[in-house]
C-alpha cells in the first residue's frame, strides 16, 4: 500500500528540483550568453517603408543559437529573428563550446530526471532498501559536477571567429571583448548553486520522512501523512 508522506522539507525539495531543471533547460537552450556590440541596421533611413527601426540593436548569441535583427522579411512580423545558426553539432562555432554543450546536456539530463523521480518520492521513498532521497541528492551532486565543467569552458570559446564577430577583435578566451554577459549565462550559473543546494537538502527531506512521528502514523495505518 502507498503511503503518501508530504513534509515541509521533501516538499520544498521537489518543487527546487523542478526549478533547477526548468531553469538550467531554459538557459541551454536560450542564445541570451553573449550581448553583442551594437549595431545598426544598414541603408536604415528614418522613413524606412519596411517599418524597421534604425536604432542600434545588441544581437545576442548562445552556445548553438543566435538572435538578430530582421533583415527585412515581409512574411516575418518580428523585429528580431532568433533560432540556431548551427544546423548540427558539428556547426557550433568553438570546440568548447562543442564540449560545454556535451557537458549541460548531461547534467540536465540528470536534472530531469531527478525532477521526475522527485514527484514520485511522496509516495515511495526507498527502491532496493535505497532511499531515493539519497540517489537523487547523489544524482544532483554529479549534475552539478557536469555543469561545473561545462560553465568553466565555455568562455575558452569566447576566442572563436563566431564570437569575434559579434564581440569585436579584442574577444579571446575568457575576455568577452566588447560583448556582456547576457541572463542566460547567470541563470546556468544560479542553477548550477541551487544544484547543489538541493543534493544537500535531499538529505534533510529523507530525515523528514523517516522521523519516529512519520513511522507512527504509518503504524496507525494512515495513508496520507502531512508533516510540517
Amino acid at each position: 500500500m502507498c503511503h503518501v508522506i508530504v513534509t515541509c522539507r521533501s516538499m520544498l525539495w521537489t518543487l527546487l528540483s523542478i526549478v533547477v531543471a526548468f531553469a538550467e533547460l531554459i538557459a541551454f537552450m536560450s542564445a541570451d550568453w553573449l550581448i553583442g556590440t551594437a549595431k545598426g541596421r544598414s541603408g536604415a533611413e528614418p522613413d524606412d517603408r519596411s517599418g524597421g527601426s534604425s536604432e542600434p540593436y545588441h544581437p545576442t548569441l548562445g552556445i548553438y543559437a543566435r538572435c538578430i535583427r530582421n533583415p527585412g522579411v515581409q512574411h516575418v512580423p518580428r523585429e528580431t529573428l532568433c533560432g540556431p545558426y548551427a544546423e548540427n553539432f558539428g556547426e557550433i562555432a568553438s570546440g568548447f563550446w562543442q564540449a560545454t554543450a556535451i557537458f549541460l546536456a548531461v547534467g540536465i539530463f540528470i536534472l530531469c530526471t531527478v525532477a521526475l523521480v522527485s514527484v514520485f518520492t511522496m509516495c515511495v521513498q526507498s527502491i532496493m532498501k535505497k532511499s531515493l532521497f539519497n540517489v537523487c541528492g547523489l544524482l544532483q551532486g554529479i549534475a552539478g559536477l557536469f555543469l561545473i565543467l561545462g560553465l568553466i569552458l565555455y568562455p575558452a570559446g569566447w576566442g572563436c571567429q563566431k564570437a569575434v564577430g559579434y564581440c569585436g577583435h579584442y574577444a579571446s578566451a575568457y575576455r568577452p571583448g566588447d560583448c556582456s554577459l547576457g541572463w542566460a549565462f547567470y541563470t546556468a550559473i544560479g542553477g548550477t548553486v541551487l544544484t547543489f543546494i538541493c543534493a544537500v537538502f535531499s538529505a534533510q527531506a529523507e530525515i523528514a520522512t523517516s522521523s519516529d512521528k512519520v513511522q507512527e502514523e504509518i503504524e496507525e495505518g494512515k495513508n496520507l501523512i502531512c508533516l510540517l
